[in-house]
C-alpha cells in the first residue's frame, strides 16, 4: 500500500531553517508536491517537483526561500525552507501524483495520495 510519512515540522523563530521530509513506500512516484494548510484556511499549493532531473515548480509566496528536491531512488522527498515567517506556519502535507506529468501543479484535485501532516510553528 501507498504511504506517505510527513516529519521535520516544530517550532522555530522568524528567520530560523527547516527541512521537511516525505518517506514514500508501497511505490515511486514522478510527480510529488508539498502542500500546507493553517486552521479555517484552505489547504494551498507550496512546491511541486517531476522527474528525475527535478523540475521544480513553487508558489509565490515560498519561491526564493523553498526547495523542494528528491533522493535518486525517488524514496523521499525533502522540502527545505529558509527565512521562514509566521505567516508560513501550517500544517504542511505530501502529495503524490499517478500522473507522470501535470501542467497545474496546485490543482490538489490531481494528487492521489496525501500524507498526514507535519506541523511548523514560526514565532515572531
Amino acid at each position: 500500500q501507498v504511504q506517505l510519512v510527513e516529519s521535520g515540522g516544530g517550532l522555530v523563530q522568524t528567520g530560523d531553517s527547516l527541512r521537511l521530509s516525505c518517506a514514500v513506500s508501497g511505490r515511486t512516484f514522478t510527480t510529488m508536491g508539498w502542500f500546507r494548510q493553517a486552521p479555517g484556511k484552505e489547504r494551498e499549493f507550496v512546491a511541486g517537483i517531476r522527474g528525475s532531473v527535478g523540475y521544480t515548480y513553487y508558489a509565490d509566496s515560498v519561491k526564493g526561500r523553498f526547495t523542494i528536491s528528491r533522493d535518486n531512488a525517488k524514496t523521499t522527498v525533502y522540502l527545505q525552507m529558509n527565512s521562514l515567517k509566521p505567516e508560513d506556519t501550517a500544517v504542511y502535507y505530501c502529495a503524490a501524483s499517478s500522473l507522470g506529468y501535470i501542467s497545474d501543479y496546485s490543482r490538489r484535485a490531481l494528487y492521489d495520495y496525501w500524507g498526514q501532516g507535519t506541523q511548523v510553528t514560526v514565532s515572531s
